[in-house]
C-alpha cells in the first residue's frame, strides 16, 4: 500500500501556481512541509478574494488543522521569518499553533546577503539573476560545512563564537574583492541572539516529526520551490537555484525515505514563463509575450520582477515528468490564453540542422535551440471559473488532452482562475485524493 504524501512541485523554472495548488490539495492533508530553497520563493494564495503571499511559511497553514513544517533542505533567515509570521498571524491564521520548524535547517546570516549582492553586483562576472538573500552563499556554508543550524542559533554561547569566527572571514574576503564595508559582529550577535528566542516555540525534531504522522496513518505534502529546470543538479545550470528541487528533494530535505513518497504532482502553466537570466528555447519576443504578462499578471509575488513568457515546451514537460517520476499534471492560467485565435506548442528542437527532444546538457546547447512547433486553435471564449472539464470550449479540452498525451503524465487539475474556487478536479484524480485524505 502506498503511503498517504504527495510532492507537488514546479515543472519548469518556478511561478506555475504551486501555492494555489497546493492550499487546494492541502484541505484533508495532516502537514505539508516545504523541502527546498529559502525566503526568494513566493507562493500567493487567494481565499475569497483576500490575498497571502507566502515566502518560507508552508501553504497547509492555511487551512484549519494542517500543519506546516519547514523541513531541514530549508535556508531559513530568522529575521524574514519572524516577520511573515507577524504578518500571516495579523491575518487570523493560527500560525504560532500550526507552524513547526526543523532544527537540522540551515541558517542564513546577514553576510550571506553581503555575499551574494557584492558578487552578483560585481563588474564582469556573470549574472544569475539571484534575489540577493543569501541562499547560495548560506548553500554554499552547508557543503563547506562550516554553516549554523537553527538547532546551534538557539545556542547563544554557540551563536556568538560563530558569528565572530565567520565574520572575521566573509569581512576580509567581501572587502578584498569587492571593497564592502565590514558587518559588526556583535551587532549582528545581539539582532540574532533576539531572534532566536523568538524562532525557539517553533523548533522541532522534522524528520521525526514527519515519519510519525505517517506511520500514525496521517498524510502529508511535500512542497516544492522554485521550479525542476532550476534544480542545481537537473536544471539549467549554471542558471539555476542553489537547492534540490525536483521531487528527489523531498526525501533528502525533510528526512521522509523514498519509501514513503506515495505520488508526484508536477504543476504548469498552460504556457511557461521564467524570471531572471538563462535560456529560455520557447520564449516570445513580440506583443503576444506582452499581452500573456498582462493578462496573467506575470510579476514576481517576492521581487516583483516581470516574467518572461514563452509557449508550452512538450520536450522540456516531459523532461520534467521523467526526472520527477510525475504522475499527475496541473495545468495552471487556462484562462490567460482565451483570447488567442491560434496556440503555437512546441513539439520539438532543432539543433545544428538536426531534429531532437533530448534537452541539452549545457548552455551553449540550449542557447542553439531552435524550437519545432505545431499549432493549435484558440478558443477565443472565456474559461475563467469553469469547474466542469466538459464546459470547457472544445478547443480548450483539445489543447489539454494534447498536453497530457505528449507530456507523460495525467492531467488531474486545471486552474481557471486565481482563486480557490475557480478550480477543476477531474473524477480520476478526485479518487486518488479520496485515498490520500483517509
Amino acid at each position: 500500500m502506498r503511503a498517504k504524501t504527495a510532492v507537488v512541485l514546479g515543472a519548469q523554472w518556478g511561478d506555475e501556481g504551486k501555492g494555489k495548488i497546493v492550499d487546494v490539495l492541502s484541505d484533508g492533508f495532516s502537514a505539508v512541509a516545504r523541502y527546498a530553497g529559502g525566503h526568494n520563493a513566493g507562493h500567493t494564495v487567494i481565499i475569497s478574494g483576500q490575498k497571502f503571499v507566502l515566502q518560507l511559511i508552508p501553504c497547509g497553514v492555511l487551512r484549519p488543522n494542517c500543519m506546516g513544517i519547514i523541513g531541514n533542505g530549508v535556508v531559513l533567515d530568522p529575521i524574514a521569518f519572524l516577520k511573515e509570521v507577524a504578518r500571516i498571524r495579523e491575518l487570523g491564521v493560527d500560525v504560532d499553533g500550526q507552524l513547526r520548524v526543523s532544527n537540522r535547517a540551515q541558517v542564513i546570516l546577514p553576510y550571506h546577503r553581503m555575499i551574494e549582492l557584492a558578487a552578483e553586483s560585481a563588474p564582469g562576472r556573470q549574472k544569475i539573476g539571484t534575489t540577493s538573500r543569501g541562499i547560495g552563499p548560506a548553500y554554499e556554508d552547508k557543503m563547506a560545512r562550516s554553516g549554523l543550524r537553527v538547532v546551534d542559533l538557539l545556542n547563544p554561547a554557540l551563536l556568538k563564537t560563530h558569528i565572530e569566527a565567520a565574520c572575521a572571514e566573509k569581512n576580509a574576503i567581501v572587502h578584498a574583492l569587492y571593497g564592502t564595508e565590514p558587518l559588526d559582529p556583535q551587532k549582528m550577535f545581539d539582532e540574532y541572539a533576539a531572534a532566536a528566542e523568538q524562532v525557539r516555540p517553533f523548533v522541532v525534531d522534522g524528520a521525526r516529526m514527519l515519519n510519525g504522522i505517517i506511520k500514525d496513518g496521517g498524510s502529508v505534502m511535500f512542497e516544492g520551490a522554485q521550479g525542476t529546470m532550476l534544480d542545481i543538479d537537473h536544471g539549467t545550470y549554471p542558471f539555476v537555484t542553489s537547492s534540490s528541487a525536483t521531487a528527489g528533494g523531498a526525501a533528502t530535505g525533510t528526512g521522509v525515505g523514498p519509501t514513503n513518497i506515495g505520488t508526484v504532482i508536477s504543476v504548469t502553466k498552460a504556457y511557461v514563463t521564467r524570471v531572471g537570466e538563462g535560456p529560455f528555447p520557447t520564449e516570445i519576443h513580440d506583443p503576444i509575450g506582452d499581452h500573456l504578462r498582462a493578462r496573467g499578471n506575470e510579476y514576481g509575488a517576492v521581487t516583483g520582477r516581470p516574467r518572461r513568457c514563452g509557449w508550452l515546451d512538450i520536450p522540456l514537460l516531459r523532461y520534467s515528468n521523467t526526472i520527477n517520476g510525475a504522475e499527475w499534471l496541473v495545468v495552471t492560467k487556462m484562462d490567460v490564453l482565451d483570447e488567442l485565435d491560434e496556440i503555437p506548442i512546441c513539439i520539438g528542437y532543432e539543433i545544428d540542422g538536426k531534429v531532437t527532444d533530448e534537452i541539452p546538457a549545457d548552455v551553449h546547447g540550449l542557447e542553439a535551440i531552435k524550437p519545432v512547433y505545431t499549432k493549435l486553435k484558440g478558443w477565443q471564449s472565456s474559461t475563467e471559473g469553469i469547474t466542469d472539464f466538459e464546459r470547457l470550449p472544445r478547443a480548450a479540452q483539445d489543447y489539454l488532452r494534447f498536453q497530457e498525451k505528449e507530456s507523460g503524465a495525467k492531467i488531474g487539475m486545471v486552474s481557471t482562475g486565481p482563486d480557490r474556487d475557480q478550480t477543476m478536479i477531474l473524477p480520476e484524480f478526485a479518487e486518488i485524493l479520496k485515498e490520500l485524505h483517509r
